[in-house]
């Protein structure tokens, strides 16, 4: 049975009003920064020491969001244990926290007056204000997304596979390894996406615990802000390379998974 017309032009006015809201804001920053002023940009020193940056942090972030964040998700997705939704639940906090308290909690947890604080400088290991913070943010922020995607995508993988696996003399590690991973891997691939967008595009916590301070701090998104006043088109410029390649990972995201979009792998 068809539906009535008027809902659907309804649906789509609808629709079309999304696309034209999201879209646009995009597309100019394209059509403002032209391609001679995005190389032109890129030509400068400072320009390609936050973009370097950038991609160094945010993969160390990754790497460590995915050696902790997998196992963990594992865990959470498989286990019954008293006190599950509130582990939860702290897990998923920093999604809601706006980045100025997210950069603050992290002072105030590690920073040089923080409570380990004066543990971490005994140790001779120096956060705030340096490169290490800046991973430290990027992760703090961006390890609840891979999270909450692997514990989903682990959720939904058939525990007949699981169970066979251990029938046919499997550890437990080995059936995790071999079995679980592969099984849930477009749902980790989705995850791992929505961390690595998360991680370059971190501003609020990473000014406030790290500081920007150029080739040590300033990652693009400090670089974007820093030039924001006082060179408009070299902020354009930068803010496209971010654009090109946010949407580079989620076609790879695409790509890996077909046509099923990534909350589908959730499910």
């Amino acid at each position: 049975m068809k539906g009535r017309p008027g809902f659907a032009s309804l649906l789509t006015v609808a629709l079309t009003c999304a696309i034209a809201f999201l879209t646009l804001p995009v597309l100019a920053i394209f059509l403002d920064a032209g391609p001679g002023a995005i190389l032109s940009s890129l030509g400068e020193e400072s320009a390609r020491e936050a973009l370097w940056l950038s991609l160094e942090t945010t993969s160390i972030a990754l790497a460590i969001i995915l050696l902790v964040g997998t196992p963990a998700a594992y865990l959470l997705a498989t286990r019954s244990f008293p006190g599950r939704a509130v582990v939860i639940t702290l897990v998923e906090l920093p999604l809601v926290l706006p980045p100025a308290v997210a950069g603050i909690a992290l002072l105030a947890a590690v920073g040089p007056s923080g409570i380990l604080g004066g543990t971490l400088e005994g140790l001779g290991v120096r956060l705030s204000l340096e490169t290490a913070g800046v991973v430290v943010a990027l992760t703090f922020v961006a390890s609840p997304f891979y999270l909450r995607q692997a514990q989903a995508a682990f959720a939904s993988v058939d525990r007949t596979l699981l169970d066979a696996s251990r029938t046919l003399g499997a550890s437990e590690a080995r059936s995790f390894a071999r079995v679980m991973v592969p099984s849930a891997m477009p749902g980790l691939v989705a995850g791992t996406a929505l961390a690595l967008g998360r991680s370059l595009g971190e501003f609020g916590a990473t000014l406030m615990f790290a500081g920007s301070f150029q080739g040590i701090t300033q990652t693009a998104p400090l670089a974007i802000y820093d030039r924001f006043a006082t060179d408009f088109d070299a902020a354009l410029a930068l803010s496209a390379v971010l654009v090109a390649v946010s949407a580079g990972i989620l076609l790879s995201v695409k790509l890996v998974q077909g046509s099923e979009p990534l909350g589908d792998a959730a499910r």
